[in-house]
């Protein structure tokens, strides 16, 4: 058995993520959209920064429903910058605001689950890196994705931010091929 993904590091609430979360397929529009938003929140930060702060933000921004949060205001984004469990930007607080209305158009009309899946032919992309250097940053779909979401209005969706979720909610397998968790992970795929 090889071993983790070397981003992974030693601390055991990012080894329970990377072994139990990370590039399993995900298909449910709403844990698809908070995925997003949490990478939105982690530009310029760390993973692990968010990793910890995963459950106050759950807290705060009331289990990451959309159709609660897109009726949330000027008072709202003012109590969540006075949150100190979270990350207080006011910039990324009031994008998830205008992402969750940019979500409920999207759900009503194709289903976010569906809009974004489709992107990949509906299936994972099975990438089969021996080393992280190989292991792109973005790519051609994740510019598109990015593309795409920002046209209907999302913000803090680069290509990048994309890519970082297209892997961690399973549109990609990257993980390693020495990883004990890219073959169990592929055959996740195969069963869908």
């Amino acid at each position: 058995m090889g071993e983790r993904c070397g981003w992974v590091g030693a601390d055991p609430l990012y080894e329970a993520y990377h072994d139990e979360e990370w590039g399993v397929p995900e298909h449910d529009s709403r844990a698809l959209w908070e995925k997003l938003i949490l990478d939105g929140f982690q530009a310029g930060l760390s993973w692990i920064t968010i990793l910890r702060k995963r459950d106050n933000f759950r807290i705060a921004f009331q289990g990451f429903d959309p159709n609660v949060i897109a009726g949330w205001g000027a008072s709202d984004v003012e109590r969540l910058l006075a949150d100190p469990g979270i990350v207080r930007h006011r910039g990324k607080i009031e994008a998830t605001i205008g992402n969750a209305r940019v979500w409920q158009r999207i759900e009503a009309e194709k289903g976010f689950d569906t809009y974004l899946w489709d992107h990949v032919g509906g299936a994972p992309i099975q990438n089969r890196w021996t080393s992280l250097k190989e292991v792109p940053t973005e790519t051609e779909i994740s510019r598109q994705i990015s593309k795409d979401l920002r046209k209907m209005g999302f913000k803090f969706c680069g290509p990048t931010i994309v890519y970082a979720f297209m892997q961690a909610v399973g549109m990609v397998n990257d993980h390693l091929v020495t990883c004990p968790c890219h073959d169990p992970v592929a055959r996740l795929s195969e069963r869908r």
